[in-house]
């Protein structure tokens, strides 16, 4: 398989004119690697910064976008999926570069290397605007969820509340 190239918030930024995105790539001074470094660097609540995460359910890519501190709860994929707990599992880091063009740290929502399933919690949707990856380390993205949705065509769910056992 050829080496693929790594995106970076220049790709980023030629998906967001494509698209006819409103948002703003902001080049920080320092890397942001946590939601809480995030949260300090742009002086906001981590709250309002978003993680998009990949996960294999079944070997499957599925990209799920929840914000700030929560964790994704598997069961919530797995129901979902209508499959066992063990069959999600968090991608590898190779993983993540093959399918999303992008470093664990830096994915933005969108503008991947191809179109993936993807799972937004609601809890997203409650925001007015939020932060999320901007394609490097020291970029955040500042845009409305809903057009992350409008352009992911993501799925709203509950990815933080375990299903009922």
């Amino acid at each position: 398989m050829p080496e693929m190239k790594i995106l970076g918030p220049s790709d980023l930024e030629a998906y967001m004119q494509a698209q006819g995105i409103d948002g703003e790539i902001l080049y920080l001074d320092m890397p942001t690697p946590t939601v809480e470094a995030a949260a300090q660097a742009v002086r906001t609540h981590p709250d309002h910064i978003v993680k998009s995460i990949l996960f294999m359910v079944r070997g499957q890519p599925v990209l799920t976008i929840s914000c700030g501190p929560s964790h994704v709860d598997r069961r919530s994929l797995a129901a979902h999926y209508n499959v066992g707990r063990k069959k999600v599992k968090l991608a590898s880091t190779e993983a993540v570069q093959q399918e999303t063009g992008y470093e664990v740290g830096a994915m933005p929502p969108f503008g991947h290397y191809c179109a993936l399933p993807i799972l937004i919690d609601r809890r997203v949707l409650e925001k007015d605007s939020v932060y999320a990856g901007g394609g490097a380390h020291n970029a955040l993205l500042r845009l409305s969820p809903r057009d992350i949705v409008r352009v992911t065509r993501a799925e709203v769910i509950d990815l933080l509340t375990p299903p009922d056992e």
